[in-house]
């Protein structure tokens, strides 16, 4: 990851896992049904 990028872990219930970068949702394992990759975390915030 870049230098600069704040990332962090908020703690949420029954499963969530969301990716959320600017207030818009860019990844949720409720909606694609499993857990991202180290790689596909980075190349969804990569651009941000």
């Amino acid at each position: 990851m870049r230098s600069g990028c704040n990332v962090q872990l908020i703690e949420g219930t029954g499963g969530v896992f969301d990716i959320v970068v600017d207030d818009q949702l860019k990844f949720s394992k409720k909606i694609s049904g499993n857990f991202p990759s180290e790689k596909e975390i980075s190349s969804i915030i990569s651009g941000f």
